[in-house]
C-alpha cells in the first residue's frame, strides 16, 4: 500500500466565515482547526514567537490536543489537553450523538479553542474519527461545533486513521526483521497495520479496521452479573472480536519467525500500568515500554473477572474507565491470539504525533 505520505497541510485560517463548501459541499480542507479570530495569517508567526502546530483527534471516548514547535527531527510539546468525553456513547444503540454526548464534546472543543486562541499556532489540523463516521447527526456535530469554538474536524477514513497512528508511533517498535503489527484500539473501532519496517519509512503491507472499540463493544454485549456472567461476557466479547478479524488474519504471514507488534490506545497503557504497578499513570514510565505477552495476557483475563467495584479500586483505572477497559482487554487477546508475539510494545502516541509530523514535514 506504500509509503506512509508527508504532505497534507490543513492552514489556521483567519476569516471569521465558515469554510467555503467545494463542489462536494463540504467545506474547503485548506481551512482549518482553530478559532477563527485567533489572528494568525496562514505560515506567518506573529513577530517574536516560535513557530507552533497543533493536532487535535476527536475519537469516540477521547478528546485530546497536543500544541508543539519543531526540535531537531521531532518536536517538543508545548501545551497539552486530554478529557474522556464519550462521544460515542449510546451510538451503538440509536445511530445518533446524544445531546449529552455532543455537549460534553463541545465544552472540550471550547478548551481546545482557548489553548489555540492562546498559542502561537501556525499550522494546524483536527480529525474526528468512527463516532462521527458512524453517526445519523455526525455532519450536524461537525457543523455545530465549528459554529461554537471555531475548529473544523475533519472526519477521516479508517485507512487514513491507520496511517496517521503508525507515522506517530512506528519509532518505538522493537528492531527486528520481517514485518510487525501496529494496532490501535480506538472507542468506536481498532485498526490493525501490518507494516514493513526494512526501510528508514515503514511502508504498509496490508491493514484492517474492526467496528469494535471499547464503547461500542461494551455497548453491544450485555454486562453479566457475577463470577460466571462476566465470564459469558468477556468470551462473548472476544469471539465477536475474532469474527470482525478473520479476514485480516487469514492474509497474515504464517512462517512462524519472530513477530513484532505495538499497541497504541489507552487500553494498552492502562494495561501497562497495571503491569507496573503504578499508583498513577506515568507516561514516562509507560511510553515504549516492551511488556511480556503472556503478563499482558494474565492482566486482561484478570480485569474482566473482577466486579467494576474492584478495576475501579487501581488506581490506574478507577471509575471512569472500570467499564470500558474490560472491552479493551478482549480486544487485546483477540489481537495477540492473530498475531502471537512474544513481547508488546507500548505508545502514548499515535494519531496526532501523525498529524504533527505531516504538518511539520509539509513547512519543512
Amino acid at each position: 500500500m506504500g509509503e506512509l505520505p508527508t504532505d497534507l497541510p490543513y492552514r489556521q485560517g483567519p476569516s471569521p466565515a465558515r469554510p467555503a463548501p467545494t463542489a462536494s459541499g463540504r467545506p474547503d480542507r485548506g481551512v482549518a482547526p482553530g478559532r477563527p479570530d485567533a489572528g494568525i495569517a496562514p505560515g506567518r508567526p506573529r513577530a517574536g514567537f516560535a513557530r507552533h502546530y497543533a493536532a487535535l483527534d476527536l475519537g469516540t471516548n477521547n478528546c485530546r490536543l497536543l500544541i508543539a514547535r519543531p526540535q531537531g527531527d521531532g518536536f517538543a510539546v508545548v501545551d497539552a489537553f486530554s478529557r474522556i468525553v464519550r462521544l460515542g456513547e449510546g451510538l451503538a444503540a440509536t445511530g445518533k450523538l446524544s445531546d449529552a454526548a455532543i455537549e460534553r464534546t463541545i465544552a472540550a472543543l471550547r478548551v481546545c479553542s482557548d489553548k489555540l486562541r492562546r498559542r502561537n499556532v501556525a499550522l494546524a489540523r483536527s480529525v474526528a474519527t468512527e463516532a462521527c463516521r458512524r453517526a445519523s447527526n455526525g455532519a450536524d456535530f461537525i457543523a455545530r461545533a465549528y459554529d461554537e469554538t471555531g475548529i473544523y474536524l475533519d472526519v477521516i477514513t479508517a485507512e487514513q486513521e491507520a496511517r496517521l497512528a503508525v507515522l506517530g508511533c512506528h519509532a518505538l517498535l522493537e528492531p527486528g526483521e520481517g514485518p510487525a503489527l501496529v494496532f490501535d484500539i480506538g472507542g468506536g473501532s481498532t485498526e490493525l497495520v501490518l507494516i514493513d519496517t526494512s526501510t528508514t519509512v515503514p511502508s504498509v503491507v496490508d491493514w484492517h479496521s474492526a467496528p469494535w472499540g471499547v464503547v461500542s463493544l461494551t455497548e453491544s454485549v450485555a454486562h453479566g452479573e457475577g463470577a460466571d456472567g462476566r465470564a459469558t461476557s468477556y468470551a462473548r466479547m472476544r469471539a465477536l472480536v475474532a469474527e470482525s478479524f478473520a479476514p485480516f488474519a487469514a492474509r497474515l504471514p504464517k512462517d512462524g519467525g519472530s513477530r513484532r507488534m505495538l499497541g497504541t490506545s489507552g487500553t494498552v497503557t492502562t494495561l501497562a500500568s497495571v503491569h507496573l504497578g503504578l499508583d498513577r499513570y506515568d507516561r514516562s514510565a509507560v511510553d515504549g515500554l516492551i511488556a511480556p505477552a503472556d503478563a499482558m495476557r494474565a492482566i486482561s483475563s484478570g480485569l474482566a473477572h473482577m466486579s467494576f467495584d474492584e478495576r475501579a479500586a487501581l488506581p490506574c483505572i478507577g471509575r471512569e474507565r472500570a467499564d470500558l477497559v474490560v472491552a479493551g482487554c478482549a480486544i487485546l487477546e483477540a489481537i495477540l491470539d492473530i498475531w502471537p508475539a512474544d513481547r508488546l510494545g507500548i505508545a502514548d502516541r499515535g494519531i496526532r504525533e501523525g498529524i504533527l509530523r505531516r504538518l511539520m514535514a509539509s513547512r519543512a
